[in-house]
Parts: structure tokens; C-alpha cells; sequence
């Protein structure tokens, strides 16, 4: 079993930055870890991935350059780092662990067996 909390959403202004945690119980270090948004009245989306020793980052074209993944597997903690948010970034965030010996994309939410309760991020003037 893997419990996820999120923590740090919150409403920012447009070019404004937040830091997002999520601190695991269980099975992580040894986890590849996401995060996925899922803006109001739309499918979730893949925004980061980080491998289970941070070496390897993803991310889509929506936040590159703007958003940074990180991990303290001695905190057992994931970060998102947000910076120039936009209006569009505003979403639900979540975190999730991705399955063990999962081989396909890590972009689909399907990669993933657990997941936190959200974080709301509103960027807005």
C-alpha cells in the first residue's frame, strides 16, 4: 500500500510561482513518481515524471521550462516546482506512483497504481 498527500496549491497571480510536495507512506524510493492536473471540465493530463533515483525528467511541452519534478527519497517526498504560472495552469493537482515494472507510456495515466486526493491550484489576478 502507497498513501500520497499533496500539499502547497493555492491561488497565485499570472507570472507567479508555488511549490508543491507530496509525502508517500509505503513504496517509494524505489517508485517512479508523476504529477497530473486536471483543469476544470477537462480529462486529466500528465504535466511531470522523475525516476525512482531523480536522475530522468519528463515533461510536455504545456510546462517545460516552467515547472521542474524533484524528489527526497530520505524525505520520501516529490516536488513540483511551478514558476511563470498562467491562467491555464490552474487545475487540480495530483501526484501518483507509478506501477512497478510498468512498460508503457508514462505519460497515460494508466502507468499509475496510486494516487493522492488532489491539491487546487488557482492562478488568477
Amino acid at each position: 500500500q502507497v498513501q500520497l498527500v499533496e500539499s502547497g496549491g493555492g491561488l497565485v497571480q499570472p507570472g507567479g510561482s508555488l511549490r508543491l510536495s507530496c509525502t508517500a507512506s509505503g513504496r517509494f524510493s524505489s517508485s517512479h513518481m508523476g504529477w497530473f492536473r486536471q483543469p476544470p471540465g477537462k480529462e486529466r493530463e500528465f504535466v511531470a515524471r522523475i525516476a525512482w533515483n531523480g536522475d530522468i525528467a519528463y515533461y510536455p511541452d504545456s510546462v517545460k521550462g516552467r515547472f521542474t519534478i524533484s524528489r527526497d527519497n530520505a524525505k520520501n517526498t516529490v516536488y513540483l516546482q511551478m514558476n511563470s504560472l498562467k491562467p491555464e495552469d490552474t487545475a487540480v493537482y495530483y501526484c501518483a506512483a507509478q506501477r512497478p515494472g510498468y512498460s508503457g507510456y508514462y505519460y497515460s495515466s494508466r502507468a499509475y497504481d496510486y494516487w493522492g486526493q488532489g491539491t487546487q491550484v488557482t492562478v488568477s489576478s
